[in-house]
């Protein structure tokens, strides 16, 4: 009886613990008004540790959050900074993998919540507060190689796939229209076999 009851309390705490830790991403939005707001963060293991995955054990960072209010959604930028511990797939090795990544995602508001897409999610009206905590993860997961490689270990070759793993990982978004210039630079860009076809069809 008296081990079932430690084994309570000792759930209860760890419990405890793991909200304490997860509140720090905690943004209060009620009654914010419509302009910018600054958040700075700093991580360790702990989190990690609560983000119930296990792609990443350890590592150190710090994240500078940059939140736009209006009157419609928020905008929200977070620019991660630091390292994490990875385990070399050749070698077994740890190693440790920086991390730089500045990334973006839109709270839109509306009468529900909804994931549009990667970038773009509905929010209630009625939301008091958000967590980052879960966006701060996915972008440092995003920035991640696909293969991890002890530095040791990479050729040239290896060098390019990463930095094509990384392009390729570049969220972008946009809320309006081109400009003239850049609808000029696309039609410099049509397929030539597309252009032959219009001509066909003239």
């Amino acid at each position: 009886m008296f081990f079932i009851k430690l084994k309570h309390i000792t759930f209860a705490l760890l419990l405890t613990e793991k909200v304490k830790e997860l509140s720090k991403y905690n943004i209060d939005i009620y009654g914010l008004e419509d302009k910018q707001y600054d958040y700075d963060m700093e991580s360790g293991d702990a989190f990690f540790e609560e983000m119930e995955q296990d792609l990443i054990e350890h590592g150190h960072f710090k994240t500078h959050v940059v939140l736009n209010k209006s009157a419609t959604m928020i905008q929200l930028r977070f620019h991660t900074k630091g390292s994490v511990i990875l385990t070399c797939d050749r070698s077994l090795e740890t190693f440790e993998e920086p991390v730089d990544s500045d990334e973006r995602i839109i709270l839109k508001f509306g009468d529900h919540n909804e994931e549009l897409t990667e970038e773009i999610e509905i929010i209630s009206r009625n939301t008091n507060r958000i967590n980052v905590a879960r966006y701060i993860f996915d972008f440092i997961a995003l920035s991640l190689p696909v293969k991890k490689l002890h530095p040791s270990l990479r050729t040239e070759e290896d060098e390019l796939d990463l930095e094509d793993d990384e392009e390729e990982g570049t969220l972008v978004y946009t809320s309006g229209g081109q400009e003239e210039g850049d609808e000029a630079e696309d039609e410099e860009k049509i397929d030539p076999r597309w252009e032959a076809l219009k001509n066909l069809k003239k």
